[in-house]
């Protein structure tokens, strides 16, 4: 049983920054893995960035350099540092979460899923 709530979108102007959390209950300490997606209306849902329970991480080429996760195990957090924020940036994003270690950044992989927090950045 694990929950997973977002929080920290908004909006912001092109340049501007944003950070994501996403708090984690239930049975945090199994989830190997946990990273975050994003989907805007008309297209699929991609990965944007994904960490491991040791700190390894994945990260979408289009966020390289710009994105940072990161997550506190001992709080159950995890977290989205957006930078240098563009407006194909705006979507839904979505916290994920899986017992899985070293999954690919696809969202087939990840079982447990919250509701999403809007990020929008205007030009």
């Amino acid at each position: 049983q694990v929950q997973l709530v977002e929080s920290g979108g908004g909006s912001v102007q092109s340049g501007g920054s944003l950070r994501l959390s996403c708090v984690a209950s239930g049975d945090t300490a199994s989830l190997a893995s946990m990273g975050w997606f994003r989907q805007a209306p008309g297209k699929e849902r991609e990965g944007v960035a994904l960490i491991s329970r040791d700190g390894r991480t994945k990260y979408a080429d289009s966020v390289m350099g710009r994105f940072s996760i990161s997550r506190d195990n001992d709080k159950g957090t995890l977290y989205l540092q957006m930078n240098s924020l563009k407006p194909e940036d705006t979507a839904m994003y979505y916290c994920a979460a899986d017992r899985a270690l070293l999954l690919p950044l696809k969202d087939g992989f990840f079982a447990y899923w919250g509701t999403g927090t809007q990020v929008t950045v205007s030009p």
